[in-house]
């Protein structure tokens, strides 16, 4: 009987031991544990001084043109270039038939001399005049008719000289010269041709093309909103390369020559909303000619305390904001919505949202949410200012 109760006993003891070691178990199974720290890859935000361009689309324009036109009416007698050649100024390109002109200029001569000599006969008299005048030998009529010949005389002198004057003008305008250096076109008229003095219709056309302008084109909100920014003193000027200006060709390609930019409209085109800016580029290999499309970037100002943002750390959240991560002071992934001025190559240049020494998650963006512990690791940054725009 004895044996029995200490059986029992033992028994009871086994099974409670086992119950209370299963229900440790369960509640350790049901307490839960810690989340990991995940590994991410972050870049430690630094402000700089960013010079800021502006790329804007323009077209490329002569220096200088000149339309030639005849001065007088006349035969085309000869063609004196090749057209499509390299002209200088003062060289000579058209010869109208200067006969007629010829013709004028002698008769102009004669009527010059003419004139001389009745000064010198009318000046005589008027000194005889003069003289018998003081011994009453002549009547005052007499010599006031002869001090007026005289008079007469010389204005008909000046007359002629005038007339001489214009005849040597209109010699000289029939020889039709080029008023600028450049490149000449093909011409209009042909040897034989009749030809008007100021003709509607250009003989041909001279271009000069180096240097050479661009005009481009800027809308009135971008501008004012540059000068509100210089301004508040967001941005400031930088005069050595305020005015620098580097230009993309047509395929793509970055001119070689720098250019500097001459002046701004102070009025805007109340059909597109926009003013021109003209920049001028030196053009040895005559790569650019009018009417080509170009694009150029021209330097706004100078940000000071600048952030920029690579691309791969930006993402957009569901009302479409700039959104990025970043490390906490204790080790938690933290949201901030960003605010973004403009993309600098691979980069955002961003205005609110981040600053100075924030360390930005852009590896393992996938494997987090806001507030899980992150692991950071610093990773090489590819963020440059080269490439400002």
């Amino acid at each position: 009987m004895q044996r029995s109760r200490i059986a029992l006993f033992i028994l009871s003891v086994l099974v409670g031991s086992v119950a209370l070691t299963g229900c440790d178990q369960r509640a350790e199974q049901s307490q839960p544990s810690a989340p990991k720290a995940v590994p991410v890859g972050v870049i430690t935000l630094k402000s700089q001084a960013l010079t800021l361009k502006k790329e804007l689309p323009g077209r490329i324009s002569a220096f200088q043109i000149a339309e030639i036109r005849p001065q007088v009416s006349g035969i085309i007698q000869s063609r004196l270039f090749t057209e499509g050649n390299r002209v200088e100024q003062g060289q000579g390109l058209y010869q109208i038939d200067p006969a007629t002109f010829k013709a004028n200029l002698a008769a102009s001569e004669a009527a010059v001399a003419r004139a001389e000599a009745s000064i010198s006969s009318s000046k005589s008299k008027a000194s005889r005049f003069a003289e018998l005048l003081k011994i009453k030998a002549v009547s005052q009529q007499d010599f006031d008719e002869a001090d007026s010949a005289y008079k007469q005389a010389k204005a008909e002198l000046l007359t002629a000289k005038a007339q001489l004057q214009s005849a040597k003008i209109n010699l000289s305008y029939s020889h039709v010269y080029s008023p600028i250096s450049g490149q000449i076109s093909k011409s209009n008229v042909t040897v034989g041709a009749l030809v008007s003095a100021n003709q509607s219709t250009a003989l041909a056309t001279v271009t000069q093309l180096d240097p050479i302008y661009i005009d481009l084109t800027q809308s009135s909100n971008e501008l004012t909103k540059l000068k509100k920014l210089i301004t508040s003193g967001d941005l400031t000027v930088d005069s050595t390369s305020q005015t620098d200006v580097e230009l993309t060709m047509e395929d793509g390609s970055i001119y070689p020559h720098k250019g500097v930019l001459q002046f701004s409209e102070v009025t805007v085109d109340p059909s597109t909303g926009s003013v021109i800016l003209r920049a001028k580029f030196p053009n040895p290999e005559k790569l650019l000619l009018p009417g080509m499309y170009a694009r150029a970037s021209i330097v706004e100002g100078v940000k000071a305390g600048a952030i920029l943002v690579p691309q791969r750390g930006v993402s957009r959240n569901s009302k479409g904001e700039p959104t990025a991560m970043v490390v906490s002071k204790d080790n938690t992934a933290q949201s901030r919505v960003l605010k973004v001025d403009r993309t600098i190559g691979a980069n955002w240049l961003v205005s609110d949202g981040l600053a100075d020494g924030d360390k930005l998650i852009v590896e393992g963006l996938q494997k987090i949410r806001p507030g899980a512990p992150v692991s950071p690791s610093e990773v090489q940054s590819s963020i440059t200012a080269d490439k400002a725009q």
